[in-house]
């Protein structure tokens, strides 16, 4: 990605598609070039919460919200310390940011942190193209970037695409960090950060655990020198059928029979540790308002994503893996994609989606309690 300082808000802009779609517009954020796989958010609100996920590295993120920036952007609400997202697709941009809690608008913040994006274009029709063909490599161009079509989109098919890409290691921190309980400590837990949300360990501490997060490449020792009592592997990007390193460690964790939790790439490296195998979705899963089955209570909640891989497991019947009985927990309601799995003889279970869901909807927090217990069980 390459960008400069931006300019006046009318310069001109292009979105060029891997297929040939071209959709033009005035930059947003900052002026240059970028590239990534397009995929789209159904959110309503949280684009700051969005914006710094890393599980969303190397991917431009279509709104599919019509009005974005309303709220502007504070320094609370950031999952991390910057923005991931390589570029970012708006309709209809607010001119002035309204809320109390503002510092800046968020075309100032993309601006400062040199993300390409790009405004005023039809952002259903781009959805709707995504959807019937799938998630696919995209360029934006704007300012001195912008070339002939034809040399733009030779430019797009030669950027790399997701699959295959090994990233967790490219997001997650270098050195080990602590993050307190909050009142009494209860117990240790040691995450392994893959892409991991700054959420997710605020919603341990506030039950009482002390959060050991570690690199992408620490090895079973290293998750042991910290004497945990319970093991998180949390979400991140990438294509999870590289993620070699992240399963052996796991496996290592069901060995000792340590009670385990992960979510979305966590879920996915579970899967993988057990036997199953994953596949690209068309165009994923990524939004708050993503209905969801818990399988072992029947309950319905509705969740936030961001993931475009699953596990390939059977949803009618218990398998038997190399660490137990296993089943599926948890499916989507609109497509039946796995959205979670739970050993049966080891205290181990995951989920896809994002239960710390930093703006919202909190129906799925329980799933935090759902790890207090194996661990209250495991020391029982």
């Amino acid at each position: 990605m390459t960008t400069s300082t931006r300019g006046a808000t009318k310069v001109p802009a292009v979105l060029v598609l891997e297929d040939g779609r071209i959709f033009r517009g005035r930059a947003y954020g900052a002026v240059g070039e970028t590239f990534g796989e397009a995929v789209f958010s159904t959110g309503m609100t949280g684009y700051q919460e969005t914006l710094t996920d890393p599980s969303y590295h190397r991917q431009v993120v279509v709104m599919t919200a019509p009005h974005v920036g309303n709220t502007g952007v504070n320094d609370e609400d950031a999952e991390s310390q910057r923005i991931w997202v390589s570029g970012y697709v708006v309709r209809d941009p607010a001119r002035v940011p309204s809320n109390w809690r503002s510092r800046r608008s968020l075309d100032d913040e993309l601006a400062a942190q040199g993300v390409v994006g790009i405004s005023g274009i039809d952002t259903r029709a781009l959805t709707r193209h995504l959807r019937e063909r799938g998630a696919m490599r995209v360029g934006i161009f704007s300012g001195d970037a912008v070339r002939d079509d034809a040399a733009l989109l030779a430019r797009v098919q030669e950027a790399p695409q997701m699959k295959g890409a090994d990233l967790s290691a490219e997001v997650a921190t270098t050195e080990p960090y602590v993050v307190p309980a909050i009142g009494e400590k209860k117990f240790t837990v040691a995450a392994v950060d893959l892409g991991i949300k700054g959420m997710t360990p605020q919603r341990m501490a506030e039950r009482g655990i002390e959060v050991h997060v570690l690199p992408a490449t620490a090895t079973v020792d290293d998750v042991y020198a910290v004497n945990p009592d319970g093991v998180f592997f949390s979400n991140g990007p990438g294509d999870p059928a590289t993620a070699d390193h992240p399963v052996a460690v796991m496996r290592g964790v069901l060995e000792r029979g340590t009670p385990l939790f992960g979510i979305c790439f966590g879920n996915q490296i579970l899967g993988r540790a057990l036997g199953f195998g994953t596949f690209k979705l068309k165009y994923g899963h990524r939004g708050i308002n993503q209905p969801v089955q818990d399988r072992t209570t029947g309950k319905v909640e509705v969740t936030a994503h961001n993931h475009g891989f699953a596990v390939d497991a059977p949803l009618d019947k218990v398998s038997d893996t190399p660490f137990g009985r296993a089943e599926v927990s948890h499916v989507c309601l609109n497509d039946n994609v796995v959205e979670g799995l739970q050993l049966l003889d080891r205290p181990a279970f995951s989920v896809q989606y994002h239960p710390e869901a930093a703006a919202g909807p909190h129906d799925a927090a329980y799933l935090f309690d759902r790890f207090v217990s194996l661990m209250e069980g495991q020391r029982a």
